[in-house]
């Protein structure tokens, strides 16, 4: 369909104030030109919107329907317009942006540069740290929105959450280890097995804890901070690993090949998300990159990416 804001905005006008004539007056032009706009958007809807009568004008059942999306329609365009006023009248904003060590490496680095790229004037500061001094900077006002793993924060009730992706543990394993042979595997397989223990951001400790819900005690044998590090242990084949598949890429920088399997019990996911302190009032660059990243999200699961 083809219709414009102009329609739109007539065939409001006409619907508010029930005349074609008051309706005009109120847009400070000719009745004709309403007239024509309501001819052309009922011509290219298919439709008849108003029926005539001799005090004026009322909306068909098609109208009505209409008319729930068009005010949706103007009002969507009056917040754009809202929006890029406030912006253009905003010198130079702020934003603080707290995210964790393994968050960092793969949530922040899209989200943050489409915001620069939209709002290059605006001072930015990103905050890397443990989550739980992240969430104590949230609640005080000293960062402004966090990246974060929301199904582990501490006080759940102090934060708004929205959920970016669920990312579910796979195991990772040399490519030429038996177990690939499998298309899944099972928790208890693990534990006869020598495991890379992965401790950024407390994944040892939550990872640790849904394995002994199943009475598996994981051998480990190496513990590190850095998923490149657990990405060539394992091509190494000094060990299997537990981890979100967010992380996982198939080449070790040895350019070793990882596999990875899904498990066949069910085991909790790691939850990445947004988070902000409750009741707070955003200003409008928090609000604007909340936005960016909710629209990056939908991005990477439309676009099958890992996760």
């Amino acid at each position: 369909m083809n219709f414009t804001f102009r329609q739109i905005r007539y065939f409001v006008a006409v619907a508010d104030s029930f005349s074609v004539s008051r309706a005009a007056a109120e847009l400070h032009i000719s009745q004709s030109a309403v007239t024509s706009a309501i001819r052309e958007l009922e011509t290219e809807l298919g439709a008849a919107l108003f029926e005539r009568n001799p005090r004026g004008v009322s909306l068909t059942t098609q109208g009505h329907q209409f008319l729930l999306h068009a005010r949706r329609i103007l009002s969507a365009m009056t917040e754009a317009g809202q929006s890029l006023k406030a912006v253009a009248q905003q010198d130079q904003g702020r934003l603080t942006i707290g995210v964790t060590t393994l968050v960092a490496g793969y949530y922040l680095s899209e989200a943050l540069g489409r915001f620069r790229r939209a709002f290059p004037a605006v001072q930015i500061e990103v905050k890397e740290d443990e989550q739980p001094y992240l969430e104590h900077q949230i609640v005080n006002g000293e960062v402004d929105v966090g990246i974060l793993m929301t199904n582990r924060t501490i006080r759940q009730e102090a934060f708004d959450t929205e959920l970016l992706t669920r990312s579910p543990l796979r195991v990772w394993l040399a490519a030429n280890h038996p177990l690939c042979a499998e298309s899944t595997l099972s928790l208890k397989a693990l534990g006869e097995e020598p495991m890379i223990s992965l401790t950024a951001d407390q994944l040892d400790q939550i990872i640790g804890g849904g394995l002994r819900r199943y009475g598996i005690a994981p051998r480990i044998v190496l513990r590190t901070a850095s998923v490149e590090a657990v990405r060539s242990l394992v091509a190494s084949q000094l060990g299997l690993a537990l981890l979100p598949d967010f992380a996982y890429r198939p080449w070790s920088l040895e350019q070793e090949r990882v596999e990875a399997r899904a498990i066949k019990e069910p085991i909790p996911a790691i939850d990445i998300g947004l988070v902000w302190r409750r009741g707070s009032r955003l200003d409008w660059a928090a609000r604007e990159f909340i936005d960016i990243a909710r629209d990056q999200s939908r991005l990477r699961a439309r676009q099958h990416l890992p996760r």
